[in-house]
């Protein structure tokens, strides 16, 4: 019995993990949903059966392995979707998220994932990512024009506890922005619910196009800037889990829940390093008890979905823009580092860069794309042009 006893401090590091992964990007999911043109019900859906997905995966995976695996939505992929959705219909991003979680599954059964990594420069995964991410950070800083006061507070939120506590600086943010929303009256209470919903099924559609445009990029943002470093994280901490396994268990998930709003689920990097970390727990051997506490976290997120999607609802819309920005900027500044840091590759970065942030769409095919074959070209002609 003394082997499964929970201490607190394990008990909270997977309920910090939870809520900072929620805290983070729960209004990028929200807006995703929107640009795909999905109700407030169907939202809750999806928030639904994301929660729970990641609840199944991280308490069973650590169960089966006795270590510390935190599963989680991709973060970039929901800020791809946000732009990427935008002309797309609701049947049509389903099927997006079916392709898109196939190419996973097929990657974890054939092993090609570290291959697949050596393929594509990092520097212009990092590029592309980065080309992405720009608009959410414009976007949040452009809210301080007219929005000086809901905005402004949540900065400086985010900045002071960015100094002592950079853990929990978005959570400053998230509540800083509530409480500001709330004086000026600009919060929407009609619209928060605590009822269970329970999600949708959504018949797909599919097109050429889209899985170029959205499904393939979104696959490689999520390998590239998800399960990738998740992987690096677990190794480093000292947890050496059989990573094919990993990626066909979370992918295959994702496969079969991509009907009822399942766009991604993923090993998770950041808020898994805090179940992975002595703070959990002295005993290296027992973090995974961290990380099964997240799981059933988890699955309380997902029975009150629809609550998570009311919170984001009833908050002006620059506050959820702000937070998504806020909660987005180290990524951001982390792939604009890696898409630049290499001399020999750096024009190739840039030209991915800009032409994924222009937004430009050709033959119904979205910026990402473009942005990685031109960023593609351009390595591979420079880089031939040197070995000559």
């Amino acid at each position: 019995m003394r082997a499964f006893s929970l201490p607190l401090p394990t008990l909270l590091s997977g309920f910090v993990a939870v809520l900072i992964g929620y805290a983070s990007s729960a209004a990028i999911i929200w807006q995703a949903a929107v640009a795909a043109g999905a109700s407030a019900e169907q939202i809750a859906g999806w928030m639904t059966s994301l929660g729970i997905a990641m609840g199944v995966s991280t308490l069973g995976l650590s169960l089966w392995y006795r270590a510390p695996v935190l599963t989680a939505w991709s973060t970039p992929g929901a800020a791809l979707l946000v732009t990427g959705l935008q002309r797309v219909t609701l049947t049509e991003a389903v099927g997006v998220f079916i392709v898109a979680n196939a190419l996973i599954v097929i990657c974890g059964i054939t092993g090609l994932f570290a291959r697949m990594m050596r393929i594509i420069p990092h520097s212009l995964a990092a590029a592309m990512l980065a080309g992405i991410l720009l608009r959410f950070g414009l976007q949040a800083f452009t809210n301080l024009e007219d929005h000086l006061m809901l905005c402004g507070s949540m900065l400086l939120a985010w900045l002071a506890l960015k100094r002592v506590a950079p853990r929990y600086a978005v959570i400053a943010a998230l509540f800083a922005g509530a409480v500001v929303a709330w004086l000026e009256g600009e919060v929407v209470t009609r619209t928060l619910s605590v009822a269970p919903v329970i999600p949708t099924f959504i018949a797909p559609s599919f097109s050429l196009a889209h899985a170029l445009g959205v499904a393939v990029p979104l696959f490689l943002v999520t390998m590239a800037s998800q399960n990738a470093p998740g992987v690096a994280t677990m190794k480093a901490s000292g947890y050496d889990v059989p990573v094919s396994p990993l990626i066909v268990v979370t992918g295959l998930l994702a496969l079969l829940l991509s009907p009822f709003g399942v766009y991604s689920i993923c090993i998770a990097a950041i808020t898994a390093a805090i179940c992975q970390s002595p703070d959990a727990h002295p005993d290296a051997s027992k973090r995974w008890l961290a990380a099964a506490s997240a799981g059933v976290f988890y699955l309380l997120a997902g029975i009150f979905g629809s609550s998570i999607t009311g919170i984001m609802a009833a908050l002006p819309v620059s506050g959820v823009q702000m937070l998504a920005g806020l909660a987005l900027l180290s990524t951001l500044s982390g792939s604009l580092y890696q898409a630049l840091n290499h001399d020999a590759e750096r024009d190739a970065a840039i030209v991915t860069f800009l032409v994924t942030a222009s937004g430009v769409t050709l033959w119904g095919i979205g910026s990402a794309f473009w942005g990685l074959m031109a960023g593609g070209v351009c390595f591979a002609t420079l880089t031939f042009s040197r070995r000559a």
